[in-house]
């Protein structure tokens, strides 16, 4: 049985059931958690530059054998996709999704279990419904430090993704908000791209500003809120950095095979927060998606560094993660097919501007994954 609950200051469509303790995010934004019946405490510092959690008491692993609502996922439903990998008929459905931009991978099978959820408003109505997640048996890479230990809790495109069954059941519009509400009329958008063959978040940018250098360069890229950091490819990575670099006051650190980071620089021992270029991106459509701070903050034995928060990508895809989502409310309409972006001011809701959007299950999800390989 899966038990949680977020409260905000501001209602939204629904949010998980209990009584738990409290976990403090940057802004005006507060989160309740209490997992088998134990408290647990977390606070969540962000400075627009620094940003990490303190955490004061692990929570517990979800366990099928500790739930007496949990399920396994037999082969023979059309829940599982993976069948070619099924041992028989009636056996439980497996998963392998594997990360290529982290060499990483989870492989498990699929249970359902129950969510308990109420309407976050007047009524405050219980809601219990059944979803499906991946529970992990073999996991690799960073998988191996504790990134996620028990499996993988969809939020994507596909049918049996989270939100998706949420939708279909009525209870939810068909949409994905990553910190933030359910999306605004006056947000800015773009069209998602979807690749038949990898169904993911993935939009277009048309042009990149990045002080006083501009380029008509076109892109393709991920939008992905489970990847802490930037990875993309030549020549859209040379051309930022580059331009980034020519733009900065501080002396740049050498470079260095053990730093996570390609362009760092020194902060002084009295500056907290360095002066950067504005990096913008034009989206598809012609909306603007302004870097609200691409940098990271590094703390070495030897000095303090900020450094632009890019990797250079390796492999054939480009992906924007949670650094560069800073500022705003991200929003993944699947309704609409749109990705949609509107500034936060660092508050987890706006009493002003914040719309839950109508809910539409007749309609399905426009695309079903297909591939075990999903960034």
């Amino acid at each position: 049985m899966l038990d949680l609950e977020k409260r905000n200051k501001r209602p939204t469509r629904l949010v998980a059931r209990t009584g738990g303790s409290e976990v403090v995010m940057g802004g005006n934004c507060h989160h309740q958690v209490e997992v088998e019946g134990r408290r647990r405490h977390f606070e969540f510092f962000d400075n627009h530059s620094i940003s990490f959690i303190k955490q004061i008491i692990d929570l517990s692993i979800y366990s099928p054998s500790n739930s007496s609502t949990s399920k396994s996922v037999s082969c023979d439903t059309t829940l599982c996709e993976q069948t070619q990998s099924c041992p028989s008929a009636n056996g439980n459905c497996p998963y392998n999704v594997s990360y290529i931009y982290t060499d990483s991978s989870s492989t498990g099978i699929l249970v359902e279990d129950i969510l308990h959820l109420i309407k976050d408003d007047d009524q405050q109505k219980a809601v219990d419904t059944p979803i499906t997640f991946g529970c992990g048996q073999n996991q690799t890479g960073i998988f191996l430090e504790g990134a996620a230990p028990n499996g993988l809790f969809g939020l994507g495109i596909g049918d049996i993704s989270v939100p998706s069954i949420l939708a279909r059941d009525g209870l939810t519009s068909n949409s994905f908000a990553f910190f933030g509400n359910s999306g605004s009329s006056d947000q800015s958008e773009t069209p998602f791209d979807i690749r038949q063959s990898l169904p993911t978040y993935n939009i277009s940018i048309t042009q990149i500003t990045v002080g006083q250098n501009s380029s008509e360069l076109e892109f393709s890229a991920i939008f992905d809120s489970g990847l802490p950091f930037t990875t993309i490819r030549d020549p859209a990575y040379t051309f930022i950095s580059e331009s980034f670099n020519s733009q900065i006051q501080e002396k740049r650190h050498t470079s260095d095979p053990q730093m996570p980071f390609e362009y760092c620089y020194y902060l002084s021992a009295n500056q907290t927060s360095p002066v950067t270029p504005d990096v913008n991106l034009t989206m598809k459509g012609g909306d603007r998606y302004s870097l609200y701070d691409p940098t990271v903050i590094v703390r070495t034995e030897d000095a303090d560094l900020y450094c632009l928060g890019l990797h250079k990508s390796d492999v054939n895809i480009d992906i924007i993660g949670q650094n560069l989502m800073t500022g705003y409310h991200i929003v993944f309409d699947h309704e609409r097919m749109v990705l949609g972006w509107k500034d936060s001011n660092y508050e987890c809701y706006n009493d002003q501007t914040s719309n839950n959007l109508p809910i539409s299950p007749s309609q399905p999800p426009a695309v079903s994954p297909t591939l075990p390989v999903d960034p």
